[in-house]
């Protein structure tokens, strides 16, 4: 009688449910493993999570790029890398989120080549016209004060004949004016083809930083477009009379 109460008492130091239903009793390696895969799975889902976010930023929101060549310098230098804000000049419908304005470093698809993409200065807006005299860029007649502008980079001085810009169309130039390809030789950028604003440089290290926008005096007057302007071969005949 005594001897099979003793076999169904646990042994000193053993923790029994039977002696508080109370308590718990824990497998500590079985709960460990059960641990360790839930913690995983969690890692693993806001790691998946993380990815997502960065995709969809990337795609609707700031998008790397890398400079080539040397057509923005001094601004810009040949393999650095900056972020392109796409939101900015986002358009729905009739809503805006922003406006291009003279002096912005965009991004924008090549016309001549959508495959390619090209980082410039917007100089001349819809409806202005846009001459070249001596290396001096003028605007509806008015000579733009371009702060960026090294001489260094400029001592060609060429003369570019007076262009009207068209509607939903921009004029856009390299701080390099002695080497860079850009509206004077190709035409003007499409406002569809306009897909960012170059607004931060990540790399290299020494120059990392917020770039700097053209800022002008004032004295360039805001362009008015009507429906009823001219083409541009209108608009260079009538000047040339």
């Amino acid at each position: 009688m005594f001897e099979s109460r003793k076999k169904d008492q646990p042994a000193p130091g053993f923790v029994s449910p039977l002696d508080d239903r109370d308590i718990e009793v824990t497998k500590v390696r079985r709960e460990s493993r059960h641990g360790l895969l839930s913690e995983g799975l969690k890692l693993a889902r806001d790691i998946f999570l993380i990815v997502v976010v960065f995709i969809l930023f990337g795609v609707f929101f700031v998008q790397p790029v890398v400079v080539e060549g040397t057509s923005m310098l001094p601004q810009l230098h040949d393999g650095e890398r900056l972020l392109v804000n796409k939101l900015v000049y986002y358009r729905l419908q009739s809503v805006s989120w922003g406006h291009i304005d003279r002096g912005d470093i965009v991004v924008f698809w090549f016309p001549n080549d959508p495959d390619k993409s090209y980082v410039k200065r917007v100089i001349g807006l819809p409806g202005e016209t846009v001459e070249i005299r001596n290396g001096k860029v003028l605007i509806n007649g008015i000579e733009l004060n371009e702060d960026y502008i090294d001489t260094e980079y400029n001592q060609s001085l060429p003369s570019y004949p007076a262009r009207r810009v068209e509607d939903h169309h921009y004029f856009v130039m390299g701080d390099n004016r002695d080497n860079s390809s850009d509206s004077r030789y190709w035409g003007l950028v499409p406002e569809k083809y306009i897909y960012g604003k170059a607004f931060f440089r990540y790399w290299k290290p020494q120059n990392i930083g917020f770039l700097e926008h053209g800022r002008y005096n004032g004295d360039v007057p805001t362009p008015t477009p009507t429906p009823d302007q001219p083409d541009d071969d209108d608009y260079r005949a009538d000047q040339s009379r």
